[in-house]
């Protein structure tokens, strides 16, 4: 299933190595996030997207638009298929990410790797987002961060389901929206706030799904796997 992607969120290159080879062929790709880049550092990145895996690097930059340029265009020769950063960076950095991504691609004449743009994280509930200051709730707080991204000419952004027909509406069909904490059927939210089900992802418009826990912990990941893209094409999914 191309649009699932499972997060590699294991402490060593050798289990990350055990965990695609596993699901190689029954997913569309892999999120190397912060727990596996730390331990392993770039290296990882680029042996997985050298074998053809598809590989979305998921360390969110935020930073001046002098850094964030310099760690996109690092990024992009590592070969990644994907990478974000931060939506609230505005408007200068996202477009410094942008030039970097597409100036270090056409260097070595492959094309530039998705680029979004995280809006608000999946764990932050209402409650949360009025801790940190931020008025006027998190819906339109991710649609504003949406038009942003869009604007700066980025791809699309990470977002939640829930929230996924704002982004649709004030940012078109083709802006794309990946959207973690995917859970299973019968799991449960744990740290996540606002999720849904694959299938009911899916359904709301989602372009590709991250996944974690609920394949990557389970006892025959690729089983799990299997078992959530078939859930996503039965007749009656949401």
């Amino acid at each position: 299933m191309d649009q699932l992607l499972v997060a590699l969120d294991v402490d060593s290159a050798a289990a990350a190595r055990d965990l695609a080879s596993t699901l190689r062929g029954a997913v569309g790709g892999f999120k190397i996030g912060s727990q596996l880049f730390t331990s392993c550092g770039p290296s990882i990145v680029e042996e997985l997207a050298a074998r053809g895996d598809r590989i979305f690097l998921d360390l969110k930059f935020h930073d001046i638009p002098n850094t964030v340029a310099g760690a996109i265009a690092a990024a992009t020769r590592l070969g990644v298929w994907m990478v974000n950063v931060h939506a609230s960076g505005g408007s200068a950095m996202m477009r410094a990410a942008r030039d970097a991504a597409d100036r270090q691609a056409a260097a070595r004449g492959r094309p530039a790797p998705l680029l979004v743009a995280v809006t608000m994280l999946t764990s932050l509930d209402e409650a949360a987002v009025r801790e940190v200051g931020i008025a006027g709730g998190v819906a339109a707080q991710v649609e504003r961060l949406a038009v942003l991204a869009h604007e700066a000419g980025l791809d699309g952004v990470v977002a939640s389901p829930r929230e996924i027909a704002g982004i649709r509406r004030c940012c078109g069909d083709r802006f794309a929206v990946v959207t973690p904490g995917i859970r299973g059927v019968s799991d449960e939210k744990r740290d996540q706030s606002r999720t849904l089900t694959a299938a009911a992802a899916l359904a709301a418009g989602a372009s590709y799904l991250v996944v974690g826990r609920p394949i990557a912990a389970a006892s025959d990941p690729r089983a799990a796997a299997e078992r959530m893209a078939a859930e996503c094409r039965a007749p009656d999914a949401p």
